[in-house]
């Protein structure tokens, strides 16, 4: 019932930047964790980011000094802000988010993947 719509993505070249957004809709009623994962081909899905509702944050150790993860709660909304991209960064990154919906039923979703190409 909570849907998750990822934007932002394309193609960049070493050492540029992105950001990507994640607005999330829906009946909600609370957002608790929101994050950022990506997949490679041929390889598994591995968190890139999180941020709680409170803002702590954790990240990916070959991301930390570049991504940054921010999010809005009065929009419903995560980012994703990638600066000194690497070709290794190329992925289809997801938005994932839980909480609660409705009167006060719990939710994990993912948003369909946007893609992030990184290349000379």
């Amino acid at each position: 019932q909570v849907q998750l719509v990822e934007s932002g993505g394309g193609l960049v070249q070493p050492g540029g930047s992105l950001r990507l957004s994640c607005v999330a809709s829906g009946s909600i009623r609370t957002m608790n964790v929101m994050g950022w994962y990506r997949q490679a081909p041929g390889k598994q899905r591995d968190l890139v980011a999180r941020i709680t509702s409170g803002g702590s944050t954790n990240y990916v150790d070959s991301v930390k000094g570049r991504f940054t993860i921010s999010r809005d709660n009065a929009k419903n909304t995560v980012y994703l802000q990638m600066n000194s991209l690497k070709p290794e960064d190329t992925a289809v990154y997801y938005c994932y988010a839980n909480g609660q919906y409705g009167i006060a039923v719990p939710f994990s979703s993912w948003g369909q993947g946007t893609q992030v190409t990184v290349s000379s």
